[in-house]
């Protein structure tokens, strides 16, 4: 079995950004190591407010992925970067509206991605969307 050597806190930046929410937990908006950046997963909260979005499942995707693309931003990337998602949902029957969405920000090489229900979101959003990019 072999061992992973952690990697060493010089070659980890963090990634922190006022135009998207503020970690609301002990964790980073992003960290990039190297070429690869890992977002945390977002969710529909108006960074300039600190409110929910909450109208509907379509304007909580909709700032959810404007969250992600302002993290991206930060880290000189954009949704052309990303290669995975990953989309929680508290009812899989939001899973067309929110495809719908989603498309518009990867419709030419759209990134690799897993769909999940699960049983509650923090804030009690609907919608999450993690993802990792690479440069």
């Amino acid at each position: 079995m072999s061992q992973r050597t952690p990697v060493p806190p010089s070659e980890r930046t963090t990634i922190k950004t006022p135009q998207a929410p503020a970690a609301i937990g002990p964790y980073s908006q992003a960290v990039l190591v190297n070429d690869t950046l890992y977002c945390s997963g977002q969710i529909p909260i108006d960074p300039e407010s600190g409110s929910m979005v909450t109208s509907s499942v379509e304007a909580e995707a909709e700032q959810v992925m404007k969250n992600l693309g302002a993290v991206l931003k930060a880290a000189g990337m954009s949704y052309a970067h990303v290669v995975q998602c990953t989309v929680y949902l508290s009812d899989i029957n939001h899973y067309a509206t929110v495809n719908e969405v989603y498309a518009r920000y990867f419709n030419d090489q759209p990134p690799a991605r897993a769909a999940i229900e699960v049983g509650s979101l923090p804030r009690q959003a609907r919608v999450e969307i993690s993802c990792v990019a690479v440069k």
